[in-house]
C-alpha cells in the first residue's frame, strides 16, 4: 500500500491557490483603476458622508462646486433643477456663479411647462428622457439652438452640458454645468462629471425629500405640528395639556353661497376667504389646526402669557375683517358675492397632540373649551357681529375697546360638536 505524501499535495496546490489569489488582486485592481476618477475621489466620499447632521441643497451644491473647482475643473455656472411637491411651487432650481457667494434660489409657479423659456430650452430634453445634451459654444461653427446658449456665451462661456438626475422614483431632474475655459470641457472632466451623477443624485434626492416632508407637513399639519411629528411626536394617544387663545370662525351663509353659485367659484371664494384668515393668523403667531367645510380653527400660545396671545388673537381678528371689507368693495365692484364671516374667541384649556386610529392620527386640540368658543362663533350671527370674544378672553386681555353685549347662554350645539 502506497500513503500519499500529504506535505507534497499541500506543496503541489498552494500554487494553485497563490496564482488564484494574484488573479483575484489582479482583477481587484484592473476594476479599481477602471473608475479612478471617483473610486479615490474625496469629493465622492464628501456627497455621502453627512456627519449626522442635516444640510439643504444650496449649500451641498455650493460645497460640491467649491470641490470640484480645488480638483482643477473651470466651472463657469452650475445649475440644478428639481421638481416640487409644494401647493404654490412646481419647481425649483439652485444656480451657483463663480464668483458669487452662496447660491441663487428661484421658485418656478405651476404652468411652467407651458412656458416658452421651458419649451424652448434642453431641460424640457432631459424630461422627455434625453441621456445627456452638450453644446461647444466657441468657435465659429456654433449651433445656437436654445436661448440660453446666447446667454452663456455672452457669460463667456465655451462650453455646456445637462445631464439627468434620476431619483429613486423615476422622477426626472437635471444638473447643468458650464465652463468659460479654451477649449471647453476635457474628456476626463466629464468622465468625472458623469461617474459622480449617481452620487450626486442621491445626496440631492435626500435632501429633497426631508425639505419635500417638512413643506407637505407643515402645509398639511400646520407649523407646530410639523415640527412635533418630524421630532419624533407621533405615538397615538400622546398629548400635552396647554393654555391657549382659541380662534373659531365661520363663513356666513355658505350653504345659501353653495346653492346659488357654480361649485368651481364655490372652491375660489373658500379659498380666498381661508387666504384671508391665515395670513393674518400666521402673521400674529397663531397656528392654524384645521379647514373643516368653512369653518376654521386656530390657536394662539407662543406668547409669554395669556395676555399676549390673546393680544394677538383679537389683532389677528380686526386685521382679517379689515381685510374682507376692503375685499369686499371690490367685490362688489365686478358683481361678485361678499364674504362675511364670523369670528369666535375664547381662552381655555385644552389638550394638544395625537388623537385618532393606529392608521389615521390627527394632530389637534379637543376639550370644553374648544365647543365653548364655537358657541361663541354661533352668537356672533344671533347678535349680528362678526366678532365676539368670551368673558375669560376679556378678562385676560383687558376691556379697553371691547363692548359688553351682556350674558349669554352658551347653548349647546351638536352640529357644531362634532365639527372639529
Amino acid at each position: 500500500m502506497t500513503v500519499p505524501d500529504k506535505s507534497a499535495a499541500g506543496r503541489n496546490r498552494a500554487p494553485k491557490r497563490r496564482r488564484r489569489a494574484e488573479a483575484a488582486s489582479t482583477g481587484a485592481a484592473t476594476i479599481a483603476s477602471a473608475h479612478p476618477s471617483w473610486a479615490s475621489n474625496p469629493i465622492a466620499s464628501w456627497l455621502v458622508q453627512h456627519g449626522g447632521r442635516p444640510s439643504d441643497l444650496a449649500a451641498r451644491l455650493s460645497g460640491l462646486c467649491l470641490g470640484l473647482v480645488a480638483q482643477g475643473l473651470t466651472l463657469r455656472r452650475v445649475h440644478v433643477g428639481i421638481r416640487s411637491t409644494h401647493p404654490e411651487v412646481a419647481a425649483r432650481t439652485v444656480i451657483w456663479e463663480r464668483g458669487s457667494e452662496g447660491t441663487t434660489l428661484i421658485d418656478h409657479g405651476y404652468g411652467l411647462q407651458l412656458s416658452e423659456d421651458y419649451l424652448n430650452s434642453p431641460v424640457r430634453l432631459i424630461h422627455e428622457g434625453a441621456g445627456a445634451f452638450r453644446r461647444r459654444l466657441e468657435g465659429p461653427e456654433v449651433v445656437r439652438d436654445f436661448p440660453v446658449l446666447d446667454d452663456l456665451i455672452a457669460q463667456g462661456c465655451t462650453d455646456y452640458v445637462i445631464m439627468p438626475l434620476t431619483f429613486s422614483s423615476g422622477q426626472a431632474n437635471f444638473i447643468s454645468w458650464a465652463t468659460d475655459r479654451p477649449g471647453g470641457f476635457t474628456v476626463g472632466e466629464l468622465t468625472l462629471l458623469y461617474d459622480l451623477l449617481p452620487l450626486i443624485a442621491l445626496r440631492v434626492e435626500i435632501e429633497t425629500t426631508r425639505q419635500n416632508m417638512q413643506t407637505l407637513l407643515t402645509t398639511y399639519l400646520g407649523r407646530e405640528p410639523a415640527r412635533r411629528v418630524l421630532a419624533g411626536s407621533v405615538r397615538r394617544g400622546q398629548v400635552e395639556s396647554i393654555r391657549a387663545a382659541i380662534w373659531i370662525s365661520d363663513l356666513r351663509a355658505f350653504t345659501r353661497l353653495s346653492d346659488r353659485v357654480p361649485i368651481r367659484q364655490v372652491v375660489a371664494i373658500l379659498n380666498d376667504y381661508f387666504e384671508v384668515i391665515a395670513r393674518a393668523v400666521e402673521a400674529h403667531g397663531g397656528e392654524i389646526l384645521k379647514f373643516t367645510g368653512d369653518g376654521i380653527l386656530a390657536i394662539f400660545n407662543a406668547g409669554p402669557s395669556s395676555r399676549e396671545d390673546c393680544e394677538s388673537a383679537l389683532a389677528a381678528a380686526r386685521e382679517a375683517l379689515a381685510r374682507l371689507e376692503s375685499d369686499n368693495a371690490e367685490r362688489s365692484a365686478e358683481g361678485l358675492p361678499e364674504i362675511l364671516t364670523g369670528i369666535g374667541l375664547h381662552l381655555g384649556d385644552l389638550v394638544f397632540g395625537n388623537i385618532g386610529s393606529r392608521d389615521r392620527l390627527d394632530f389637534t386640540v379637543i376639550g370644553p373649551a374648544v365647543n365653548e368658543t364655537g358657541r361663541v362663533e354661533t352668537l356672533c350671527k344671533v347678535l349680528e357681529r362678526p366678532l365676539l370674544v368670551s368673558a375669560s378672553f376679556a378678562e385676560a386681555v383687558g376691556t379697553d375697546g371691547l363692548q359688553s353685549l351682556g350674558f349669554h347662554v352658551l347653548t349647546r350645539l351638536k352640529r357644531f360638536a362634532g365639527r372639529f
